[in-house]
């Protein structure tokens, strides 16, 4: 590594640091519906969607209300998107003529967009029509990152409740998260990125003559608002095959920077409206600080083994902007349940590989998801205060409320659902001619091939080892079920939680009380993460990744 790689980690580290405070704070303001900067500019559609939609915004709901909304809602953009795929082919702005998607790849892409996976086993500009692209899946690339927040908006309302049901109002949620968060800063990134040379057009596909005289096809379309949003909300969906990797996703240095840094940056800014509308920054910033470190240590260990392993080959990495952007994406990527690519994770080194692997496989808590991210934090702070409360035989408690049987039934099913549906559908896969034949590598790093596909659609990642053919009937469903397991076998375990927790009084703080806002805390969180995740998924990570490491330092290569 040289003088510029060191300096790109530091900007963007720094970069994420600084905008968390004040966006944070913004979103704090939005989520708890006080006045903002913005609400002169677009109180109005706020106003209009509640009229247009008959939305009551001053009527609370229970956790039950609120899941039965919020999984009829997203029931419905299932439906719609699946139902747009099948039938594209008789609808408008479709300039190539692309006929209607397969059932299984158009259901396998709606339980996808609509759980913010964005895992994609189809290529974008040969499936899927502009209509498809805009009102299909740009518009699920909002509405699931407005679902997460929604989400971590209940827990959170359920922590700091004084003995009441109430949860908020879904669809207030759902209205001041796109109106407010999402929406002005896609627009935002949207037109910064078309300034950069991300197409944004209707036109149709161009054909031209390269100057070796052979004819080729550029596809075109309205990419920048659908990249804006893809990484803001944490999708990572491509408009392209290539996601952004392709030049006409990410162009330039400049646009390849602030496609990285939208990655991290709601689900980091988050954590600091967290502390703020529990009414102790101070805990946010440690468990903003818990989440940067894993993340730190990730990208160094990738960045160690990419850059010190003799005659590591880097095909297939982001030549045109250098390795360490490759790197910094790929751990940002995987950390935040994102699945954009600007290079393939296949041609990692098996270690960096790994990294990104285990990233996925730690639940997608460090930073995570827009919302989800959070929510799944916090199931694990539940989890180590209960673990703590076990040791000093004291009735666990957080933020003043006690957790008890019913909290760590549901953390414990929302840990166990994802890494059940991981471990077993990679082992299913492993033994079925049908889901071998999909396989480019053999070996180990076939293995983990099948793993990590298994890992992000569980985990509702997106992003792929890029070595394994899935647009098959058999990793089309299966991968699908596992994404709806991943996405709502947490959703609704949340939603559990909050309603239990929202009815418990708060106990004042004593003597006796477990700080949650010192070392010690942050150093049983990081441990009690780090070894959930370790022994759940070591054996499988020690066939795959670490074996191939070893292997590749003897000189063999697969």
């Amino acid at each position: 590594m040289g003088i510029n790689d060191y300096l790109q980690v530091i900007v963007f580290c720094l970069a994420l640091i600084a905008l968390t405070p004040p966006l944070g704070l913004y979103m704090a303001r939005v989520f708890e519906g006080k006045k903002i900067f913005m609400s002169p500019i677009l109180g109005w559609l706020e106003g209009l969607l509640y009229k247009l939609c008959g939305i009551n915004k001053d009527e609370e709901m229970d956790w039950k209300v609120y899941t039965k909304a919020l999984l009829y809602f997203n029931l419905l953009g299932f439906l719609f998107l699946f139902v747009l795929q099948l039938t594209q082919k008789f609808l408008p702005l479709n300039p190539a003529n692309l006929p209607g998607v397969a059932w299984d790849c158009a259901f396998n892409t709606a339980a996808s967009f609509m759980t913010n996976t964005n895992w994609q086993s189809y290529a974008g500009e040969t499936t899927m029509s502009y209509l498809t692209q805009m009102i299909g899946l740009t518009v699920q690339n909002f509405l699931s990152a407005a679902t997460g927040i929604t989400v971590f908006l209940a827990l959170t309302r359920g922590l700091i409740s004084k003995s009441k049901s109430s949860l908020g109002n879904f669809w207030v949620d759902m209205v001041r998260s796109l109106v407010y968060v999402l929406l002005p800063l896609a627009i935002l990134l949207a037109v910064v990125l078309n300034a950069q040379g991300v197409v944004q057009t209707l036109s149709p596909y161009k054909d031209i003559t390269t100057l070796q005289g052979a004819k080729q096809t550029i596809p075109l379309g309205p990419a920048a608002s659908q990249i804006a949003i893809k990484q803001l909300g944490t999708n990572g969906g491509g408009f392209f095959n290539a996601n952004s990797a392709h030049p006409l996703e990410n162009p330039t240095p400049l646009a390849n920077f602030l496609e990285m840094l939208a990655i991290l940056l709601i689900p980091a800014a988050m954590v600091y409206s967290y502390g703020v509308m529990i009414g102790n920054r101070k805990h946010g910033w440690l468990l903003f600080f818990v989440m940067f470190a894993i993340f730190a240590v990730g990208l160094g260990v990738a960045l160690f083994s990419e850059y010190s392993v003799p005659g590591t080959i880097h095909e297939g990495q982001e030549t045109r902007l250098g390795i360490t952007n490759s790197v910094i994406w790929a751990m940002s990527t995987t950390c935040a349940s994102n699945g954009s690519v600007n290079a393939m994770h296949s041609s990692l080194t098996p270690l960096a590989g790994g990294m990104a692997l285990f990233n996925i496989m730690l639940g997608e808590v460090v930073f995570g998801g827009v919302g989800s991210g959070l929510y799944g934090m916090l199931h694990v702070i539940l989890l180590t205060v209960f673990l703590a409360g076990l040791m000093v035989g004291r009735t666990p408690e957080y933020l003043g409320k006690k957790i008890e049987r019913r909290e760590v039934q549901m953390v414990i099913l929302s840990i166990l659902l994802p890494s059940a549906a991981i471990l077993i559908g990679a082992g299913v896969a492993c033994v079925l001619p049908i889901a071998l034949f999909s396989l480019a590598s053999k070996g180990p790093h076939g293995l983990s091939e099948i793993l990590y596909a298994f890992s992000s659609a569980s985990q509702n990642n997106g992003s792929a080892f890029a070595g394994l053919n899935a647009n098959t009937v058999f990793y089309n469903v299966v991968l699908g079920l596992c994404m709806i397991i991943g996405r709502f076998g947490v959703i609704i375990p949340a939603m559990v939680i909050a309603g239990s927790l929202a009815v418990k009084r708060i106990t004042p703080v004593s003597s006796g009380t477990f700080t949650t806002d010192n070392f010690l805390f942050a150093a049983l969180l990081v441990g009690v993460l780090i070894i959930v995740g370790v022994l759940t998924f070591f054996p499988a990570l020690s066939l795959g990744p670490i074996v191939e490491h070893l292997l590749m330092l003897k000189g063999r290569v697969f």
